[in-house]
């Protein structure tokens, strides 16, 4: 019963089929080091941090990228959740980076669920296995290709 409910959960936030068929992304410049992408009728915005010449106004690209493991992991924390009544209002979910100074990458990527006393502790374990399901930590452990090509006075 968990594993399929786990595989629902699965199904249900990465198999859109009509999304995943073929993504396209708009990336444009806007004043200043913010760089912004349009996607889904959305504008997601980025700026550099003030010490790297920025104004600071958004996210800078890479704090987008380490946000998006802890919301994945949250997004699938919160539907196993809501599948079976329980409350979400108090639990949080801590992300923490361990930086390798001789590579400059982070190399450990922590993230703590923190569950309220009220949580069913039958639960503990799946929310961990729901958590590890994550879509961009799946990428991240199957990296795909990522190709840079460039066109001068042709559309993409």
């Amino acid at each position: 019963m968990l594993i399929a409910t786990i595989f629902r959960i699965f199904v249900l936030l990465n198999f859109n089929t009509e999304r995943n068929k073929k993504m396209k992304m708009e990336v444009f410049f806007d004043e200043g080091k913010k760089v912004n992408i349009r996607y889904n009728g959305m504008v997601i915005k980025t700026d550099q941090p003030v010490e790297a010449g920025g104004e600071g106004s958004a996210p800078a690209p890479f704090d987008l990228f380490l946000a998006s493991i802890g919301t994945c992991a949250g997004i699938y924390v919160k539907s196993f959740c809501m599948q079976r009544g329980i409350p979400t209002d108090d639990i949080k979910i801590y992300q923490s980076m361990e930086y390798d100074n001789t590579k400059g990458l982070i190399n450990k990527i922590n993230l703590d669920i923190e569950l309220p006393e009220t949580f069913p502790g039958k639960y503990k374990d799946a929310v961990i296995k729901v958590a590890n399901l994550c879509a961009v930590k799946k990428h991240l452990q199957n990296p795909p290709e990522i190709v840079v090509n460039a066109n001068i006075g042709e559309p993409v």
